[in-house]
């Protein structure tokens, strides 16, 4: 009696209900190799059109090319860099997409192709790829420009669909909290506060407190009621923070009661307040790469406060100084001996723990700045806590 389980070499997979032919179609996918890498099985139809694919990136270069065994390379041709980004778009959802898109550029070297507008209309675009483009904007022809700022406003567009209804709606109620009434509206009553500021007036015989003063929340005024500085490291390691930075940028911009300032910095600073309206614009006129110089980019923000005991001060960086080290913690000192509330963040983005400067960070620390990185989603909170001068809710893996 013969083993049903047991495959012969080379058997074709084809039938996906059967749980043990489908394990060894998968390994067969994962590890590739002319000869299954001993999983005995071959590959047809939409299944070897995947393995060619992931070949091409994931290949093993060191082997010379002999039948179906992966070998790494797209080639320089442009064509067939088309081809492939098509083919991985029809057999891989959008999430394995980019992640493919992101590893042909760093395996292959296929950022100069990004610099044709017929690559830009071919790939998938994301936060990953924004960065990729906005590194190589001062190599980028005019014939490609229109095309890249179109892959980016998609993106930006995309994210602020996402991020700002919450954002919004987490800072106004913040802000409202933070000016507390003691004649609120009925609407207006925190009525966990009321209660336990009456709780001597508790009526044992009727079960209930009876409040003869009621806290309430304040209504987000017209003025300004809070000044915020977005501070972005704009080196090349943190450019998925410059991405989400300018879209908070834009979104907390457009709060009436939220003085917005957008500064960054390599060794240089510059500031992009007057391009807030437009966070394209505001990626645009970033440039991504060279050194880092914290001080100098701290040293301006400190200048531009007028109301340090209203004013939040969000530094995004890995905190490789080339600066000068203790000048930069002298003035994050004196700020928050000022008033005003200091966040560090090493990053803004969803790709987990970054590389960061651990001794910066522990001064930082020390210093009552814990520095730590925060995604997009987390953001928010962050930003309430700082504007109601509480507890940053810091995540538990950093």
């Amino acid at each position: 009696m013969t083993n049903a389980t047991a495959p012969t070499a080379a058997t074709a997979v084809t039938d996906p209900d059967d749980p043990v032919r489908e394990r060894l179609r998968r390994w067969r996918l994962v590890l590739g190799g002319e000869q299954a890498d001993g999983t005995g099985c071959a590959l047809s139809g939409r299944d070897a059109a995947m393995d060619a694919t992931l070949a091409a990136l994931y290949g093993k270069g060191d082997k010379a090319q002999s039948g179906r065994e992966r070998t790494a390379g797209l080639g320089a041709s442009a064509p067939s860099v088309a081809r492939w980004l098509g083919d991985i778009r029809t057999y891989f959802p959008s999430s394995v997409v980019q992640v493919m898109q992101r590893d042909a550029i760093d395996r292959l070297g296929l950022a100069a192709l990004l610099l044709e507008p017929e690559m830009l209309e071919a790939v998938e675009a994301d936060v990953h790829l924004v960065g990729t483009l906005l590194s190589l904007n001062k190599a980028m022809p005019e014939t490609t420009k229109e095309t890249a700022r179109a892959v980016v406003r998609k993106v930006v567009d995309d994210l602020e669909k996402r991020l700002a209804t919450r954002t919004r709606a987490t800072l106004t109620g913040a802000l409202d909290r933070s000016a507390r009434v003691s004649r609120p509206r009925h609407h207006d009553i925190d009525w966990n506060r009321t209660i336990a500021a009456n709780l001597k007036h508790y009526l044992p015989e009727y079960r209930t407190v009876v409040p003869e003063r009621l806290i309430g929340y304040g209504r987000a005024a017209r003025s300004v009621k809070k000044e915020v500085i977005l501070c972005i490291d704009q080196s090349g390691s943190m450019a998925a923070s410059v991405v989400y930075a300018s879209v908070f940028g834009a979104v907390l911009a457009s709060m009436r009661s939220i003085g917005t300032r957008l500064v960054v910095f390599d060794t240089a600073v510059a500031d992009l307040t007057d391009q807030l309206d437009d966070p394209v614009d505001v990626l645009f006129g970033t440039q991504l790469g060279g050194g880092t110089d914290i001080n100098r980019a701290l040293a301006y923000c400190q200048s531009r406060i007028s109301r340090p005991a209203e004013t939040v001060v969000v530094l995004i960086s890995d905190l490789y100084e080339g600066g000068i080290r203790d000048e930069m913690l002298k003035r994050v000192a004196a700020m928050k001996a000022s008033g005003v509330q200091f966040v560090t963040l090493l990053a803004l983005s969803d790709e987990g723990a970054p590389a960061y400067d651990r001794e910066h960070a522990s001064a930082l620390a020390a210093l009552g700045a814990p520095a730590f990185a925060c995604t997009p989603d987390l953001f928010p909170e962050v930003m309430a806590a700082a504007l109601e001068k509480r507890p940053l809710p810091i995540p538990d893996t950093a």
